[in-house]
């Protein structure tokens, strides 16, 4: 182990020590967010501390191991000794580089909740339809986890299609586990409205905003343009009554959002600057990141929404992503909100890349 992961390893279990003394006292109870704060941070540090004991655990067994090859020189001896010295080198190492993961630098958006936005693109009704297969595909998800979905802004077709859904997704780390969801994700499948069975491609795009606070962007509420307008769209009878739909524009960015859904104007303009907090917190984020080398781009990609991430082949029931090369043939499954297999990969690959970086700055 590197002197460097030896003391921050060290840091780490001083500190988790501290914190155990912390939540130990009466007091800290009695100070408003100050055990949450402080059990927030005994949960990042646990699988450091956790590794770190089973890493000096295999470290002091190899040891051990290396001290008994001397002991006696049998064949017997011999080979019993180096098959358990050659285990336990394994463990050292594999246990190590997971140290080296769980040091790596935390995103600092992965605990916020996010803005999810479906378009249609290329594919017309077609796109559309498979807007709203991945629209429930989400729910379908985030309800498996536990996280709270509500419609932000919506623009449904005939059919049942959309050609743009903006919903909010929040709970537990949910940034976390979606932000890889960001792109161009493709169909290919023979439409319902097909007569002669020729299978069709379409695209919408995914962009999975982490949700902003006034105080992560300066908006300058100068900057904002405000417009009323009478809502449309399938069963909205009331809404179509009243001019309650709201568009809000940063004149700066030229970044329009629209909300409609809600009969109240005064809950489609919160909805809308919800919305609008979290586009321009993602324009922001997207400027500084144009700044890092390639060099530092992680393997799953920029997260750039012009880029192409996965296919859904419904023929042959395949998703495949193509930033690592992954296929499952788990369509409906992963349709239904079985997300993971496709999601921790993607974390893995990220983790890796970053790792890697990491060891030749």
């Amino acid at each position: 182990m590197s002197f460097f992961l030896k003391e921050k390893l060290s840091e780490a279990e001083a500190r988790f020590q501290e914190i155990e003394a912390q939540l130990s006292d009466p007091k800290v109870y009695a100070q408003q967010g100050e055990a949450e704060r402080l059990g927030k941070q005994r949960a990042e540090l646990e699988p450091i501390v956790e590794t770190g004991a089973e890493y000096e655990k295999a470290l002091e067994g190899l040891q051990q191991a290396r001290e008994a090859l001397e002991l006696d020189d049998s064949e017997e001896w011999q080979a019993l000794a180096q098959a358990e010295a050659a285990e336990l080198e394994a463990a050292v190492e594999t246990l190590e580089l997971r140290l080296k993961t769980l040091f790596l630098p935390k995103d600092a958006n992965d605990d916020k909740n996010i803005m999810l936005e479906i378009r249609s693109g290329t594919g017309g009704l077609e796109a559309a339809l498979f807007a709203a297969d991945l629209l429930r595909m989400y729910a379908r998800y985030a309800e498996r986890i536990g996280w709270k979905v509500e419609t932000v802004s919506s623009n449904e077709t005939e059919l049942g299609g959309f050609r743009e859904a903006i919903v909010s997704v929040s709970g537990e780390r949910v940034y976390s586990r979606l932000k890889f969801e960001s792109g161009i994700h493709r169909v290919q499948r023979v439409p319902e409205t097909e007569s002669s069975g020729r299978i069709h491609t379409s695209a919408v795009t995914v962009a999975a905003l982490p949700e902003a606070e006034a105080v992560d962007v300066d908006l300058d509420p100068n900057d904002v343009k405000m417009e009323r307008f009478r809502s449309g769209g399938p069963g909205g009878q009331h809404a179509n009554m009243t001019d309650s739909a709201v568009r809000l524009t940063h004149v700066p960015t030229g970044i329009v959002v629209v909300c409609r859904d809600e009969r109240s104007q005064h809950k489609n303009r919160a909805k809308a600057e919800k919305a609008l907090l979290a586009r321009l917190y993602d324009h922001k984020m997207r400027e500084q990141n144009a700044e890092r080398t390639d060099a530092r781009k992680s393997m799953v990609g920029s997260g750039d929404r012009s880029e192409k991430i996965r296919t859904y082949n419904f023929l042959e029931r395949r998703v495949t992503d193509h930033r690592i090369g992954l296929t499952l043939y788990q369509l409906e499954t992963i349709l239904d909100g079985g997300l993971d297999a496709l999601i921790d990969p993607l974390i893995e690959a990220d983790q890796t890349a970053k790792l890697q970086s990491s060891l030749t700055e």
